[in-house]
């Protein structure tokens, strides 16, 4: 009879010839060690409810140690602070990419057209007007 690791439970009646298997199941288990381990596995973690105990099987085969762990989950912790945004979607992104190009292009529709011909020969009022209105361009842009 194999080693059963939930036997007794607390308030049977424990019968010997029962008690004897234990023991020589546990016997064997040992002896088996004794032989000598050479690996050990962890064939699952799993997740218990949570309230419900931890508990650790193991078994061996030939000369493999294995165990499988059952951990409760833990109680719901109190919510925490607001991060900061996470990624944004590619169609917010466009929204936004289109929705600042819509503004950039009016930045310069206060600035007026320069109403004048080039004069051939150097008149420096003519070329300051030309500064101004370059100027005020540049202003208009940067908004």
């Amino acid at each position: 009879m194999p080693y059963d690791p939930n036997w007794p439970q607390n308030g049977h009646l424990v019968d010997a010839d029962r008690f004897r298997d234990q023991f020589g199941s546990l016997k064997t288990l040992i002896d088996a060690i004794q032989g000598g381990i050479t690996n050990v596995v962890v064939d699952a973690v799993n997740t218990v409810p949570s309230g419900s105990p931890a508990n650790v099987g193991v078994s061996l085969s030939g000369t493999e140690l294995h165990f499988t762990f059952d951990l409760p989950q833990g109680q719901d912790g109190p919510t925490g602070t607001t991060g900061q945004p996470g990624e944004v979607s590619q169609i917010d992104l466009n929204n936004a990419m289109q929705n600042t190009l819509g503004q950039t292009s009016s930045n310069s529709n206060g600035v007026g057209s320069i109403a004048m011909n080039v004069d051939p020969d150097y008149n420096q009022n003519q070329i300051q007007g030309i500064v101004d209105k370059l100027e005020e361009l540049i202003q208009a842009l940067r908004r």
